[in-house]
């Protein structure tokens, strides 16, 4: 058995270890071969050497947290202990900010797999994000788009979305077109309204600038010098995947989102966005990145939520 003593100098045991040790207590679950002693400002681990190195090195980047930002939650610990010790030195070293938000708000990435997305963008005109809800699928790519508005790399942003329910038929729903639309449409305007003053953002709306549509009216179009970014791929058909990738014209972005785990077609009905990724998996030019229960960033809750569902797959 190998013994390491590991010094946390200026940092408050309250602060690492948690209220009542919660996060240590943490730490140990994790790791239920290693003994942990935390005395003083000194941290006595236990156990083989190999696995003593993997703890090591996840509580060094427990520490370089604290000292940045003088706090830890569950949520990060778990995020550094669940995380590809690589992936989550890349994310952490990497302060991307995506885009300067309303009153100063700093969008980037939160986890890891969002900041693969941004990565990403810089190399692929089109990209596939896949994971549960709360990943932050659709907001970071829209805040992508608006990063590339801003900068002037496109023209445009279309935001579309398949309005399943209705079965892309709305006329029973009351109210004129928009009225019936806005429903459906309402996460791709909430997400907007955090990074575009409110005036500004209407201004765009009424010339075209940023484009919210159902699915349908992709049809026929050719989408030249644009963010596109389709929202709940899992509820297009077959037809309806393959007529939105081939609308894709010169100078454009492509990020399909979607969540194979909430599909609303009709049970016969085979997913387009399932299809899709089968077919283009291995097409240059195309990324897609799987998002998973770590990278959900709502309610604590909604992580154990969709664990508890997978129980029933």
């Amino acid at each position: 058995m190998t013994e390491r003593i590991i010094e946390l100098n200026g940092i408050e045991p309250v602060v690492f270890a948690g209220v009542k040790n919660q996060n240590l207590d943490f730490i140990k679950q994790h790791f239920p071969k290693i003994k942990i002693i935390y005395r003083g400002n000194k941290l006595k681990i236990l156990g083989e050497a190999d696995i003593l190195d993997v703890l090591e090195q996840k509580i060094e980047l427990i520490l370089q947290h604290i000292h940045k930002y003088d706090k830890l939650d569950k949520e990060t610990i778990e995020q550094i202990l669940l995380t590809n010790l690589n992936e989550y030195r890349d994310f952490v070293t990497n302060d991307d900010v995506i885009v300067h938000g309303v009153s100063g708000r700093l969008i980037k990435p939160q986890t890891p797999n969002q900041h693969k997305i941004v990565l990403s963008e810089r190399k692929n005109d089109m990209i596939f994000l896949v994971g549960p809800a709360g990943t932050g699928k659709t907001f970071v790519s829209i805040a992508l788009a608006v990063r590339a508005l801003k900068n002037k790399e496109v023209r445009r942003i279309i935001l579309t979305r398949p309005a399943v329910e209705a079965g892309e038929n709305l006329g029973f729903l009351p109210g004129d077109l928009k009225e019936k639309l806005d429903p459906y449409l309402q996460p791709l305007y909430d997400a907007l309204r955090t990074m575009i003053p409110n005036e500004r953002l209407e201004g765009y709306f009424e010339k075209g600038i940023i484009q919210i549509a159902p699915l349908a009216f992709m049809r026929g179009r050719t989408l030249d010098n644009a963010f596109v970014i389709l929202d709940e791929a899992q509820n297009t058909t077959h037809n309806q995947m393959k007529m939105f990738l081939t609308r894709m014209g010169k100078n454009a972005k492509f990020i399909i989102t979607g969540d194979p785990g909430q599909i609303d077609l009709p049970r016969k009905q085979v997913s387009g966005l399932k299809e899709a990724l089968g077919i283009l998996k291995s097409l240059k030019g195309i990324d897609i990145i799987h998002l998973t229960e770590k990278d959900v960033i709502r309610h604590r809750l909604v992580k154990k939520i969709i664990d508890a569902y997978k129980s029933l797959d």
